[in-house]
């Protein structure tokens, strides 16, 4: 499993106990980038990136809006025309849910990267 499967298999996990925090360990990049746009979107609360001089633990408080997420691997291309028919494919219904893309404007949700016409490949879902 990847960092960023692992992370977000031990959020949903700790979302289904009713859990108020979660300790995700191992840390990176990506995953940090991710935690943001799912809390730009309002599914999470604060996040706290620790260093441990060793690879890096994460708190993330949880506010009980999760009810899936988990990552699309391998990272498909995506191309900007495509974006719906991932969005269709992917989440349960329309207005509902985001698909994450790493584009070269950074990592994001499907309706910023389809607000600034851009495709990517696909990291991950969340709803």
């Amino acid at each position: 499993m990847s960092v960023l499967a692992d992370c977000l298999k031990t959020m949903s996990n700790a979302e289904k106990r009713g859990k108020r925090q979660v300790v995700i360990r191992p840390s990176s990049k990506v995953v940090v980038k991710f935690l943001q746009v799912m809390q730009k979107n309002g599914y999470i609360g604060e996040f706290e990136v620790l260093d441990d001089h060793r690879s890096g633990k994460i708190v993330v408080n949880l506010i009980g809006r999760i009810n899936k997420c988990g990552v699309i691997s391998p990272r498909f291309d995506v191309p900007v025309h495509d974006v719906e028919q991932w969005v269709q494919n992917v989440l349960p219904s329309r207005g509902f849910g985001h698909l994450v893309l790493t584009t070269t404007f950074g990592i994001m949700d499907h309706d910023e990267a389809r607000a600034k016409k851009t495709g990517g490949k696909i990291l991950g879902f969340f709803y």
